[in-house]
């Protein structure tokens, strides 16, 4: 992250929190399952496959899936933008397809039953893993904190090994205060508004697109 400018930084802990909102709001929703957290999911399937095959596998497998399949989709759709339109658009475009993905979940949570109506979610979460990005590889870790927290124990370690600096420590420690407090705010945002904060999750995302145009996430 050190790499960005405070800005883009900026935006990043934000996008950062988004990921935090949505994975709170299916946690609660689809009762311990997650949108972006993949290791949780993949404990689920191991859980669900140990006990024979089970709703709690599918589920599990599903979302992990559809995880995937987004990342695909925010590659290609980064890959196009920037063909097209050029490289500083790339983020802006993987956003846009974002809020569209976290808009459709909210819409057909009033048709489907709720783990296909949020099958969009997870979809979402991987692509916006495509927003900071660079030669089609992620830079941030929008939507997953374990690498974060694995960044920043290296880098205390590199302080307490006498190291004057460790570039990149604040970032990170930010990225996953977002992160958090993201997660803070879903939950209590499903307790006051419940399906509805879906479209709120939806409206966050449609300032954050706009946020990532403006600063480029240079």
């Amino acid at each position: 992250m050190r790499r960005l400018t405070p800005a883009a930084t900026l935006a990043t802990i934000a996008l950062a929190a988004l990921a935090g909102i949505v994975d709170a709001l299916a946690f609660q929703i689809l009762g311990g399952f997650f949108a972006s957290f993949m290791s949780g999911n993949s404990t689920r399937l191991g859980l669900g496959l140990a006990q024979g095959w089970n709703g709690a596998a599918a589920t599990a497998a599903a979302l992990i899936l559809a995880f995937v399949c987004g990342a695909m989709l925010g590659t290609i759709a980064g890959a196009a933008a920037t063909e097209r339109l050029g490289a500083q658009r790339r983020g802006e475009a993987v956003m846009g397809l974002v809020t569209v993905l976290l808009a459709i979940a909210a819409a057909l949570t009033a048709f489907v039953p709720l783990p296909l109506a949020l099958l969009p979610l997870a979809i979402a979460m991987g692509a916006q893993n495509g927003v900071v990005a660079e030669d089609g590889e992620v830079r941030v870790a929008l939507t997953y904190m374990t690498g974060t927290l694995v960044r920043i124990g290296q880098r205390l370690a590199r302080r307490l090994l006498g190291e004057a600096a460790a570039p990149g420590l604040r970032a990170e420690l930010l990225l996953w205060l977002g992160f958090v407090a993201g997660v803070t705010i879903g939950a209590v945002g499903w307790h006051w508004l419940g399906l509805a904060m879906l479209w709120v999750a939806a409206a966050i995302a449609a300032l954050l697109t706009m946020a990532v145009a403006r600063t480029g996430l240079r």
